[in-house]
C-alpha cells in the first residue's frame, strides 16, 4: 500500500479541521492491514477544543431546547441521506458485518439524535407549595458546561452519539474523544457538522488514545462531567484521575452477562435468539449472552440444539451481506480471546465448535484478517476465569442448574450487574428472577429490545449511573431548588 493511499483523519475543533503532526496506525480488521491514520492528540489538542467548547457555551446554552432540536434533528437527516457511506465505513474500520452496520449502528444513531431532540422537548420540573410558610419551591434545570464525552470501538458512531445527542440538546458543549481504534465515522459525521446549523466549539472531536488524549480531557479542571463507555479497568484510571475535580460520571463498563433457560421455555425461540445474544457483533458488545444456565432436564436437548445453531451462524468477510460475524478489532484483542479457548480447553472444558474446531474458508485477502468462528464451551467450573472475566469475542459457556435459588447464585456470581436474559413462560418466575437478578436490564424471552426512554446501564463493577431519556436529561444538567416567599 502507497503512503498516499491511507485515510487520514484530521481533529475538529472549533468548527474546524486542525491537522495532527503525529499519528497512529488504525488497522482494516478483515485484512489486518494499515489503512487509516488517526491523529495522536495529547494535552495541547485538548486544550484547544475544551476552550472552543467553552467559548461556544454561552450561546448554545441561551437557545431554546426547540431550537438546539431543530439542529439535532437536521444532523440527523444529512446522516440518514448518507448512511450507505457511514455503514461502509463503520464496517471497514470496526469489521462488523456491513449488514449490521446497516440495520443496527447506523439507523440507531441517526435515531439518537431524533430521540433527544423529541424527548428533550418534554422533560418537566417538579414544583410543592408550603402555604403555611407562604412559600413556593420550584426546581430548574441548567446545562453543566463542557462535556467530556469517551466512547469504544465496538458500537462506534452508536455509542458517540448515544452521548453527544443528549449532552448538547440540553445545552452543553462537547469534548469528545472516540476510541483510537475506530475513529472514522466521528470525523465523517464532524464533515456535516456546518451544513447542520451546529456552531462552531459546540462539538469538538479530539482522536487519539486514552493515556494520552483521554487522560488529558478527565484531568482537565474545565470539563465538570465525564461520561465513558469501556473497560471496568479504564473507569478506575477516569474515577481517580477526575477525583480532585468532583466532576459528575457515568461510567458504563463490562458484562458478563447470563442467560437462565428453564425446561417451560420456548426453545426454539430462545435458541434463535440466545445464538444472537452471544454472538452479535462478533460478540463485541457489552450486553452480549457469555453464560448460558439451561435446567438440567432440557440441559442435553438444548446444548445440542444450540450447538447445532451456533454452526449455522456465518463469519467471514464484513462486506459479505451472508455472513452473521465479521472480523474481531484487533490482532490483541484476538489473541486474548483465544487464550480464553484454550485455558478452557486446559482446564478440561470441551470445545462443541468454532475455535480450533471448525476451520473458516476466507480469500487469500483476508487470510491474515483477526477472524474467529462462533464457540460453544461446556464443563467449566463456576469459578473459572473463563466464567467470571469478560471475554467479549464470539464466545459463550453452557452449564445445567437444578433450582431458581440455583440459577439465580449462578447468574449473580460475577463482579459484573450489567444486563441477563430469562426464559420460561411462568409469569411469575420471571417476575420473581427480574427481581433477583443484580443486572441493570432483564430482558425476558427477548434480547436487545430497547425502549431508550428508560434508564440504561449496570451495578456493580458495570458501572455508576443510568443513561436514558430521563436519566440522561438528569446527567447532562445540573438541578437547583428555588424557595421563594410571596
Amino acid at each position: 500500500m502507497s503512503k498516499t493511499s491511507y485515510l487520514v483523519l484530521e481533529n475538529y475543533i472549533g468548527g474546524k479541521f486542525v491537522p495532527s503532526r503525529s499519528h497512529i496506525d488504525s488497522y482494516d480488521p478483515s485484512t489486518g492491514e494499515v489503512y487509516c491514520k488517526v491523529p495522536d492528540s495529547g494535552e495541547e489538542e485538548v486544550e484547544a477544543a475544551v476552550a472552543a467548547a467553552k467559548e461556544a457555551f454561552p450561546g448554545w446554552s441561551d437557545r431554546s431546547p426547540e431550537q438546539r432540536a431543530q439542529v439535532l434533528n437536521k444532523l440527523a437527516d444529512l446522516m440518514e441521506a448518507n448512511l450507505e457511506e457511514f455503514a461502509q465505513a463503520e464496517s471497514r474500520d470496526q469489521g462488523k458485518t456491513i449488514t449490521l452496520a446497516r440495520t443496527l449502528d447506523i439507523p440507531r444513531s441517526v435515531h439518537n439524535f431524533r430521540f433527544f431532540a423529541s424527548s428533550v422537548r418534554h422533560h418537566t420540573t417538579d414544583c410543592s407549595q408550603m402555604d403555611h410558610m407562604g412559600c413556593l419551591n420550584y426546581t430548574i434545570r441548567c446545562p453543566v458546561g463542557v462535556a467530556g464525552l469517551i466512547s469504544p470501538w465496538n458500537l462506534p458512531l452508536y455509542l458517540l452519539t448515544w452521548k453527544i445527542a443528549p449532552a448538547i440538546a440540553t445545552g452543553n458543549t462537547v469534548v469528545a474523544k472516540p476510541s483510537e481504534m475506530t475513529s472514522v465515522t466521528a470525523w465523517m459525521m464532524c464533515k456535516l457538522m456546518k451544513q447542520a446549523g451546529v456552531p462552531p466549539g459546540v462539538v469538538n472531536i479530539v482522536f487519539g488514545t486514552g493515556p494520552r488524549a483521554g487522560n488529558a480531557l478527565v484531568g482537565h479542571p474545565d470539563v465538570p462531567l465525564i461520561s465513558f463507555t469501556g473497560s471496568t479497568a479504564t473507569a478506575q484510571h477516569i474515577t481517580e484521575r477526575s477525583a480532585p475535580y468532583c466532576k459528575k460520571l457515568s461510567l458504563e463498563l463490562g458484562g458478563k452477562n447470563p442467560a437462565i433457560i428453564f425446561a417451560d421455555a420456548d426453545l426454539d425461540q430462545c435458541i434463535e435468539t440466545t445464538v444472537r445474544s452471544s454472538f452479535s457483533n462478533q460478540g463485541e458488545i457489552c450486553l452480549c449472552t457469555s453464560r448460558i444456565y439451561v435446567e438440567r432436564s432440557i440441559y442435553a436437548a438444548f446444548l445440542e440444539r444450540f450447538v447445532a445453531a451456533t454452526k449455522k451462524w456465518k463469519t467471514g468477510v464484513p462486506s459479505d451481506p451472508n455472513n452473521n460475524n465479521g472480523a474481531l478489532i484487533s490482532k490483541e484483542h484476538l489473541e486474548k480471546v483465544r487464550s480464553f479457548v484454550a485455558l478452557a480447553k486446559s482446564e478440561g472444558g470441551i470445545i462443541h465448535c468454532g475455535e480450533g474446531v471448525d476451520q473458516l474458508d476466507l480469500p487469500e485477502r483476508n487470510s491474515n484478517g483477526y477472524f474467529m468462528p462462533a464457540t460453544v464451551i461446556s464443563g467449566i467450573s463456576d469459578s473459572s476465569r473463563i466464567m467470571q472475566e469478560e471475554i467479549f469475542g464470539p464466545v459463550t459457556c453452557v452449564s445445567p442448574f437444578d433450582t431458581e435459588d440455583e440459577a439465580v447464585a449462578k447468574g449473580n456470581g460475577v463482579r459484573y450487574g450489567l444486563s441477563a436474559t430469562v426464559w420460561s413462560r411462568d409469569v411469575g418466575k420471571v417476575h420473581r428472577m427480574a427481581k433477583r437478578l443484580q443486572a441493570g436490564l432483564v430482558w425476558t424471552n427477548c434480547w436487545l429490545v430497547r425502549d431508550l426512554n428508560l434508564p440504561f446501564g449496570g451495578m456493580k463493577n458495570s458501572g455508576v449511573g443510568r443513561e436514558g431519556g430521563k436519566d440522561s436529561y438528569h446527567f447532562f444538567t445540573e438541578v437547583k431548588s428555588v424557595t421563594i416567599k410571596h
